[in-house]
């Protein structure tokens, strides 16, 4: 009867459910221990990105106030006069440009007065010619007591044209 016990159909299904079971535990164990890993993982990757994001967060603030600072200072470098002339000619630069493609009739007669207007400034520099500047006196740069247009006085009231070529002769 004592080889029937261990030999018999009950002890060979309870030994081969032990074998199931030891292995059942034997993966519990290990699946439990890779979730706990994962887990390690997880809470330091999440912790890693939340540096990240707080470090990417300080730096898009100090970046916005650095770029309105810099956009402050571009504003007032823009308000110095010499800076507004600068960008004046500039706006009349890009205009003329978008004139010359967009306005056919436009450009001839442009060019022949843009060639014009530099012959008559090669003269003036060479001294063949009175000086005729008519930015300086605009913007209030010219030598002359007047900062008037050529054809008015400084007072405002309108000059014949031939006191006007006089004086013209005399700048």
């Amino acid at each position: 009867m004592d080889k029937n016990i261990f030999l018999g159909q009950f002890a060979l299904g309870f030994y081969l459910g032990c074998v199931f079971l030891i292995i059942a535990c034997y993966n519990y164990l290990r699946l439990k221990g890779e979730l706990a890993r994962f887990r390690r993982h997880l809470s330091d990757k999440l912790e890693i990105e939340a540096e990240t994001m707080k470090k990417s967060k300080a730096e898009q603030e100090n970046l916005r106030k650095e770029n309105e600072s810099l956009r402050v200072k571009v504003n007032a470098l823009n308000e110095i006069p010499d800076r507004k002339l600068q960008r004046d000619l500039e706006v009349y630069a890009r205009a003329e440009k978008r004139m010359l493609i967009n306005a056919p009739g436009f450009a001839p007669a442009w060019e022949t007065a843009k060639s014009d207007a530099h012959n008559d400034l090669a003269e003036e520099e060479a001294g063949k010619a009175p000086s005729k500047r008519i930015f300086a006196r605009l913007f209030g740069g010219g030598t002359s007591a007047t900062a008037a247009l050529p054809g008015r006085d400084g007072n405002g009231s309108h000059v014949s044209d031939s006191e006007a070529a006089k004086s013209g002769a005399e700048h």
